[in-house]
């Protein structure tokens, strides 16, 4: 178990960390107010960035997946009871579709243990009873990089290490903080969505049907992680200290913007298009 920790550490908290406290102590030499946020940001942005192929690359095949899934059904009743049948139809129909059924999958795996260390590297820089200053800095790669024993954890007038749950004592407006992480995750999850089916009268009855199981998919879908994906985030938000908050609503905004990219607004394209009518109306 020591052995996974320290190269855990080795390949990423400590490369992490040094990066995020070479920000701090640049952006302090330079006397920018609230330092400590501004670092989190900058390295959230840089972790994004370095994991943005095998996003785009997670985004494409969710959505291929989800696409072929009246074809799936089709395929599983046409092959009822015959598994070995089965398994060779959808290999044939992924290599069809140009789809690797690991596609979605293999990128969040590789991931995981990035995310894991940027999460350690903010707990501990953070103060709080959660901070370890100490084992910050016996991970750094050069004495000059090391950090006082405690850090100004104001930024825009929060201070970092308070967790939105102490809003009885230190204000209801730390609520927020937590609201605004749902929302955005909520947006995120929508958008994650295929965009709304539509249907046409020419449709054959072949069609129609494949449409009825691409909207059964994606209610499934909606059902199990539009909602509930937000209301967890929300929580651990509510329950965390704000820094961590600060991490992954940075995160989910150059998600969505990638999403958007990649998909357009998906799930969210019916709202958009009301809210953008809405507005123009108005002027």
């Amino acid at each position: 178990m020591n052995s996974i920790i320290g190269i855990f550490n080795l390949v990423f908290l400590g490369p992490i960390i040094n990066i995020l406290v070479l920000i701090y102590q640049g952006l302090s030499a330079i006397h920018i107010p609230g330092a400590l946020g501004f670092s989190i940001i900058i390295l959230t942005v840089l972790i994004r960035i370095l994991v943005w192929p095998f996003m785009s690359s997670q985004i494409k095949a969710t959505k291929k997946m989800a696409e072929l899934k009246p074809h799936l059904d089709e395929l599983k009743g046409k092959h009822k009871g015959d598994k070995q049948a089965l398994a060779s139809a959808q290999m044939a129909l992924y290599k069809e579709h140009g789809v690797n059924p690991a596609g979605g999958c293999l990128p969040a795996i590789i991931q995981i243990p990035v995310f894991i260390g940027l999460y350690q590297a903010i707990i501990n820089i953070l103060p709080g009873p959660g901070g370890n200053i100490n084992h910050i800095n016996s991970l750094l790669y050069f004495p000059q990089l090391k950090l006082p024993s405690a850090l100004d954890p104001n930024f825009l007038g929060l201070n970092l290490g308070i967790k939105p749950s102490e809003f009885g004592k230190f204000g209801f407006l730390l609520l927020l903080v937590p609201l605004v992480t749902a929302l955005l995750t909520f947006v995120q999850s929508k958008m994650t969505l295929l965009k709304p089916v539509k249907h046409y009268p020419t449709d054959s009855p072949k069609e129609a049907k494949e449409k009825e199981g691409l909207e059964e998919s994606m209610g499934a879908v909606q059902s199990q992680m539009v909602y509930l994906m937000p209301i967890m985030i929300g929580y651990f938000a509510f329950t965390f200290p704000i820094g961590l908050a600060i991490y992954w609503n940075t995160y989910t905004i150059l998600g969505i913007i990638q999403q958007h990219r990649i998909s357009g607004w998906g799930g969210l394209e019916s709202l958009v298009a009301r809210v953008k009518s809405q507005v123009i109306s108005r002027f």
